[in-house]
């Protein structure tokens, strides 16, 4: 798989658009109150397997934490997300329903959370529904 983040950026662009991926993920943790730490280990190995360096993992964690807290909205941390590769982008999809399904349990937020996140990262409803099907059979 090509790399997204290893291709044509330099060291700060890199990390911010890890970060807003890292906000992105963590905003759908935190969403139903219950920011664990299984999905947290989520968070990780989903930015390891986006490419980046395991020795940054937790500083970009705990940037991201505080992005996270201190922001109203989720339209910052998509926009990198919208220029993910289409490969790229299920990795994050994958995480994502990861994550919510770690409780074993999807409340209405986190459902309205990836429709909405679907149509902001150009991605087509049946992908996200497959995906979603495929992460609960693994339950």
């Amino acid at each position: 798989m090509l790399n997204f983040f290893k291709k044509n950026q330099d060291e700060s662009n890199n990390t911010l658009s890890v970060t807003s991926l890292a906000c992105l993920l963590i905003h759908a943790a935190k969403i139903d109150e219950n920011y664990s730490t299984k999905e947290k280990k989520i968070i990780e190995e989903t930015l390891v397997k986006l490419g980046v360096d395991e020795k940054k993992i937790l500083d970009i964690m705990n940037e991201a934490e505080i992005l996270e807290k201190n922001s109203n909205q989720i339209l910052d941390f998509t926009k990198e997300a919208k220029n993910l590769k289409q490969d790229d982008k299920i990795i994050l999809i994958e995480a994502l329903w990861s994550i919510i399904y770690s409780d074993n349990n999807a409340d209405m937020y986190e459902a309205s959370l990836m429709r909405r996140l679907a149509g902001l990262i150009y991605l087509d409803n049946k992908i996200v529904g497959a995906i979603k099907e495929k992460i609960k059979k693994n339950l």
